[in-house]
């Protein structure tokens, strides 16, 4: 989970609580994210990883959270010039928790209103890197995300960050799975002192090296943003609603 963001647009909501702990629904983001995990079969850590100062926020929900055991990794950064950007975290994460699995990786501010075992599922069975793409239904919308094409068995033919020029309205989410046999894309591509924020950058970096596959996201999907996108988020997932 990366969660090491100082959400500023989110101000003075989150001065001095991480975004991802807002209340949504009436209960902290994250857990509706932890939820839409359950089914995923060997799932066996959870790594949430932050900045120095939310760690201790973290810490603390973690301690009173009991539907799973949460892990929580500090990234050692205080503010938005030392941070180390989304990718530069899943880095860290991978070589601080010495991990040597499948790994998947969510953001902190994404919500689904539909489970990810489907997702689990997919990229196990592609094995080999894949991300959850979402229909935004709109041109203009889509130009402040990514576009992306497929071909016939969902792998990406075409991913392009922030496009000019968009022709499709299917974009890549905050959802990646890199299995145990390609963890060192990561680091190969820090190494050439690629951009270490925006996690769909490093997809624009892999696939034309090695197969990137795509799996349709299924219901609603919020980028959590700005205030308007929280709200909208609460409307969506509070009981009744």
């Amino acid at each position: 989970m990366l969660a090491a963001g100082y959400a500023t647009r989110l101000y003075p909501l989150t001065l001095d609580r991480p975004k991802a702990l807002l209340p949504v629904g009436g209960k902290p983001m994250l857990e509706h994210l932890l939820e839409r995990l359950e089914g995923i079969p060997e799932l066996d850590e959870i790594y949430v990883v932050t900045n120095s100062k939310f760690a201790e926020a973290f810490r603390d929900w973690a301690e009173g959270y009991r539907a799973a055991d949460v892990r929580i990794l500090d990234d050692g950064t205080s503010d938005e010039e030392t941070r180390l950007g989304a990718i530069g975290d899943l880095d860290l994460t991978i070589r601080t928790a010495e991990i040597d699995d499948d790994v998947l990786v969510l953001a902190g501010d994404n919500l689904f209103s539909e489970p990810l075992a489907p997702f689990a599922e997919f990229a196990s069975t592609k094995a080999a890197p894949a991300i959850g793409v979402y229909d935004v239904g709109d041109l203009e919308a889509i130009r402040k995300y990514n576009a992306i094409e497929l071909d016939e068995s969902d792998r990406i033919t075409f991913f392009e960050e922030k496009p000019e020029r968009p022709t499709s309205t299917l974009t890549g989410i905050a959802l990646y799975f890199y299995p145990r046999s390609d963890l060192e894309v990561v680091g190969d591509y820090l190494a050439e002192g690629n951009n270490p924020d925006q996690p769909g950058r490093l997809v624009q970096w892999l696939y034309p090296r090695m197969p990137v596959y795509a799996w349709r996201v299924p219901g609603r999907w919020f980028d959590v943003g700005s205030k308007e996108t929280l709200a909208e988020a609460d409307r969506a997932f509070t009981p009744g609603d």
